[in-house]
């Protein structure tokens, strides 16, 4: 390095206490990704390609995870719901969803779409993991809210299409005890088939408590409807007479001025390698 190119030196010298100032500027501030950034998505490559057809991107694997304690003794014999145990929940995978929308926004991103759930309920805690990917628009600007979507790809195109967008994941769940059979019962009736009606009862129970709660979610973010509702329900592993119902889905809204009805397009596939029908069975 020749006098010239030095820190003081001649008229071409370096600024070096403004390139540091720059730097750290630089550092401190979000700044636009540089052109040939690489991209880390779960999406297969026709969901990517059908992304960009609408003007957006993948941009990265995001993850969202919490775990929620309950308090003991809950899971002993009552009546009802189990209101601690629905309450922990809901909280995980509220939690686990605002993790995920936290790692969107570090990327600059507007949304996640195709988030894979996985919720385990254990005696003394609910653990919930949701990943999916990190999108947004091409020329879209930063927003300060983004929005967290089980929807795949695909599905996330078509509703787009739609007029329609994702706001958040509406979830419920509740748990309710099933009553016992007096003894008189039980041993009149064991040698017949018939129905528990205690459990039949529990599962309405927990299904409608369940449903309302995942209404009221979407509700309170503004939702106009639920799409894509996953359900999930049955006797818990580790306590036989309390029922679980759990579930879960995207809320949507209408962003344009109207829904736009979409023309259904008939795809078919050339690689199906089975044979249906033999051709000349047709003459």
């Amino acid at each position: 390095m020749n006098d010239h190119n030095r820190a003081g030196g001649g008229p071409d010298a370096i600024d070096l206490r403004g390139e540091m100032r720059r730097a750290a500027d630089s550092l401190g501030s979000p700044s636009h990704d540089p052109p040939g950034r690489a991209v880390t998505s779960d999406l297969s490559v026709d969901e990517g390609l059908l992304l960009h057809s609408i003007g957006w991107e993948a941009i990265d694997v995001v993850f969202g995870s919490s775990i929620v304690s309950i308090p003991p003794m809950v899971w002993t014999w009552g009546s009802g719901e189990i209101t601690a145990a629905s309450e922990a929940h809901n909280q995980a995978v509220r939690s686990a969803a605002r993790h995920l929308g936290e790692q969107c926004s570090q990327v600059r991103g507007h949304g996640v779409v195709g988030v894979r759930v996985e919720v385990e309920v254990r005696r003394h805690h609910v653990d919930v993991e949701l990943m999916g990917t990190a999108v947004r628009p091409v020329r879209g600007k930063d927003r300060s809210s983004v929005f967290v979507s089980d929807l795949s790809a695909r599905d996330f195109t078509l509703l787009h299409n739609a007029g329609w967008g994702p706001i958040g994941l509406a979830f419920g769940a509740s748990f309710v005890y099933a009553p016992r059979r007096s003894m008189g019962t039980t041993m009149r009736q064991s040698s017949q088939n018939v129905e528990l009606t205690n459990f039949t009862e529990a599962m309405y129970a927990a299904r409608e408590a369940g449903m309302e709660h995942m209404q009221r979610s979407a509700l309170d973010m503004g939702a106009q409807g639920i799409v894509a509702v996953r359900v999930s329900e049955g006797p818990m592993w580790f306590a036989n007479h309390a029922i679980g119902f759990t579930a879960w889905g995207t809320a949507v809204r209408l962003e344009a001025d109207a829904h736009q009805y979409l023309r259904p397009e008939v795809v078919l596939p050339l690689d199906d390698a089975i044979v249906e029908f033999e051709a000349e069975s047709l003459r």
